[in-house]
């Protein structure tokens, strides 16, 4: 009973992707884990610890009952909209969801003394690096392109200017390319309609695609194709349990980026899929799309002396590995779900 008595974790959006890892990771390491999520795109069965709620990050008499009936001290907010074309066609929905939800969602939070909070951010606040062979630094001027990335850099001012004016403390991680499932086989990317390049190709390689398309074959790179910089979704799952336990053990507010602090090339990947398929997928290619920079890498030096942070999969070939073994798991009619 006493386990009962602990502060828990408010994992928002924790019914989807990176959430899900998240907080399998949690759980196995014994927190007190509540979930919010409103199931748009996150899947049930994909909480394998904790509580879930049903419901919206914009609804603040949900939050506040929820900060209050688990004494909630942390919260790690993952809910939002991630689709760049998307956000170019829709902006509203972007910005309602990643901006004006999350400014709610602060605004509870600062009521009720929150403690902590973590916030999944990502690479497309810098837009395209004026020189794309260097990793992008912490420092780098932030210029998105695209309403996803302007919706995340204006909640990343919010949490900014509230530090600034209240007690929270906060980490806001951005994330570079997030690929790969849980290699325990549990949990994985079960996004319908994925736009990632490695979940596409694995259905591509098991046939629920019939190709891959590349965008660009002409860019300033060894190989003309664009260069990024994949984690794994295990790895960037603990860099939030470092997260928290550097807020926990007294850390001031601070951003770092999630990566690897290397590329591949999409014919690298490409290849990767091929040789641990087995058998080459079709590809498609087609020109640049408007806004794509040839090489995107994290500079990762920040990260690595802020926390405790040591990646455990950081290859590609890992990150294909456990791609192609999930898109296995659901196409044998496998869902989500603790080991055996």
């Amino acid at each position: 009973m006493q386990d009962q008595q602990k502060s828990a974790i408010l994992v928002t959006g924790g019914a989807g992707y990176i959430g899900s890892h998240v907080v399998k990771l949690l759980g196995e390491r014994g927190e007190r884990v509540v979930v919010l999520d409103d199931l748009s795109t996150g899947n049930r069965e994909a909480v394998l610890y904790g509580e879930l709620v049903e419901g919206n990050t914009g609804d603040q008499t949900l939050v506040a009952n929820v900060l209050k009936r688990y004494d909630v001290s942390t919260v790690m907010h993952f809910a939002a909209h991630t689709i760049v074309p998307e956000s170019v066609e829709k902006p509203l929905k972007y910005y309602g969801n990643n901006t004006a939800n999350t400014r709610s969602l602060l605004e509870v939070c600062d009521e009720a003394g929150l403690e902590n909070f973590i916030f999944s951010s990502t690479a497309a606040t810098y837009g395209i690096p004026d020189d794309a062979s260097k990793p992008c630094a912490e420092t780098l001027a932030t210029a998105p392109i695209n309403p996803y990335g302007d919706s995340k850099l204006m909640s990343e001012k919010m949490l900014q200017d509230l530090d600034a004016a209240s007690d929270m403390n906060h980490v806001i991680l951005r994330y570079f390319n997030v690929a790969g499932s849980d290699p325990d086989g549990c949990i994985g990317q079960s996004t319908k309609n994925a736009t990632l390049l490695i979940k596409v190709a694995a259905e591509v390689a098991l046939g629920k695609r019939e190709q891959l398309y590349v965008y660009g074959t002409d860019y300033p790179t060894a190989d003309g194709t664009g260069i990024r910089d994949y984690i794994h979704v295990t790895d960037l799952a603990s860099a939030h349990l470092a997260a928290l336990d550097y807020l926990n053990n007294g850390g001031k507010s601070t951003l770092v980026n999630c990566g690897y602090g290397r590329g591949y090339s999409v014919k690298e990947v490409i290849d990767a899929v091929n040789r641990i398929h087995g058998s080459p997928i079709k590809v498609v290619e087609e020109p640049r799309r408007a806004g794509d920079p040839p090489a995107l890498i994290a500079a990762v030096d920040k990260i690595h002396n802020t926390f405790d942070w040591k990646p455990q999969h950081d290859s590609l070939d890992a990150i294909v590995d456990t791609s192609l073994a999930w898109e296995r798991h659901l196409m044998a009619g496998g869902k989500p779900g603790k080991a055996a």
